[in-house]
């Protein structure tokens, strides 16, 4: 059983992790997104201006990478929390915390939506 909340712990980094990747990326989009239209509005080199459009694109594509592996991420912690359910172990300050961070990172998805 130790192993089980072990493995609950390293889930639920994992998720707040990524949850925290995201967010990061997502505001990169959005600084590099002000950069492009900054330099369009000052009427910018076009060579500069591709070069800058093509790091939004990287940042852009960062996002769906990141919600593929927080999927993944919360289906491992969603087991471990039925596994531990099922067992009787589902209660404890470690339990607590993984169904927030469940709950933070379906909120994400539901407002992506």
């Amino acid at each position: 059983m130790a192993s089980t909340m072990r493995n609950l712990k390293i889930r639920t980094s994992t998720c707040k992790r990524i949850v925290k990747e995201l967010h990061s990326y997502e505001k990169e989009v959005e600084r590099e997104a002000a950069k492009v239209a900054d330099m369009k509005n000052k009427g910018a080199d076009p060579y500069d201006l591709k070069q800058q459009e093509n790091v939004l694109a990287e940042s852009r594509m960062m996002i769906p990478d990141c919600h593929k592996r927080l999927e993944a991420a919360l289906a491992d912690l969603k087991s471990i929390l039925v596994e531990l359910e099922e067992s009787n172990q589902h209660q404890g300050a470690e339990f607590e915390e993984a169904e927030k961070v469940i709950t933070e990172a379906e909120q994400l998805f539901q407002t992506d939506d």
